[in-house]
């Protein structure tokens, strides 16, 4: 049992401290470390996973559009919940608010998150961030999100942490979560910004590797106050 002890904490200090400090100095002066507008960063500074999505509209307009596709709000990581996501992936029992990790851009970590579950384990969902930016069209705010799609639980690649791998089509996310508002009538419009991503590859945090088509999609929701208005009366 001791011997169970002296190893579980060895592996906390080296997958929690020793190796993400290796790593972010390992990644300081790569490539992917310049496109800081278009990367999200984990805690320990390293790449996260692209922008993909943009939004026009209020943290009202938001929430209601997500929850209103069939997207639910992610819980916040704490230490239980990563182990409750451990032992549901063993049991492959589904957890439709389950967390996700924190991503940073901004300076801060994500301001909102959704999922979208896919069977009946945690090992595979689909899953956005959104940060709201300081920018607004037409009065309001223009938020920046990153679609991934999980495929699995992994010891990352790059610190041993427990973590989702994301599977590398990150374009079919941007293009689901784009469909599952227009079907839930959420849009006032959408556009695409072409060549948002001058590198179309790379890999996040975790090792996972991505690709895109380098593609911006902008959606312009609803507001809520006419999404009431159009609302059925009973």
């Amino acid at each position: 049992m001791q011997f169970i002890l002296v190893l579980g904490a060895g592996y906390l200090a080296v997958a929690y401290l020793l190796l993400p400090r290796v790593a972010t100095e390992r990644m300081r002066h790569h490539p992917e470390s310049a496109d800081g507008v278009r990367l999200t960063h984990t805690a320990h500074h390293l790449p996260g996973d692209p922008l993909n999505f943009s939004v026009v509209g209020s943290e009202n307009d938001l929430v209601r559009a997500m929850v209103s596709a069939g997207w639910r709000p992610a819980n916040a990581l704490t230490f239980r919940s990563s182990v409750r996501i451990v032992v549901d992936t063993v049991l492959a029992e589904p957890d439709p608010n389950a967390p996700v990790s924190n991503l940073y851009l901004f300076g801060r970590k994500e301001d909102l998150a959704f999922e979208k579950p896919i069977g009946h384990s945690p090992r595979e969902r689909h899953h956005v961030r959104f940060w709201r930016s300081d920018r607004t069209e037409n009065g309001r705010p223009i938020w920046m999100g990153a679609a991934t799609h999980d495929v699995g639980v992994e010891l990352s690649r790059t610190t041993g942490q427990v973590t989702h791998r994301i599977a590398p089509a990150v374009d079919e996310e941007r293009d689901l979560l784009l469909a599952d508002l227009g079907a839930a009538k959420q849009l006032l419009g959408s556009r695409w910004i072409d060549g948002f991503h001058k590198e179309l590859q790379g890999r996040n945090g975790g090792g996972d590797s991505w690709h895109t088509d380098g593609r911006l999609a902008v959606a312009i929701l609803v507001p809520s106050s006419e999404a009431a208005s159009n609302r059925p009366t009973q």
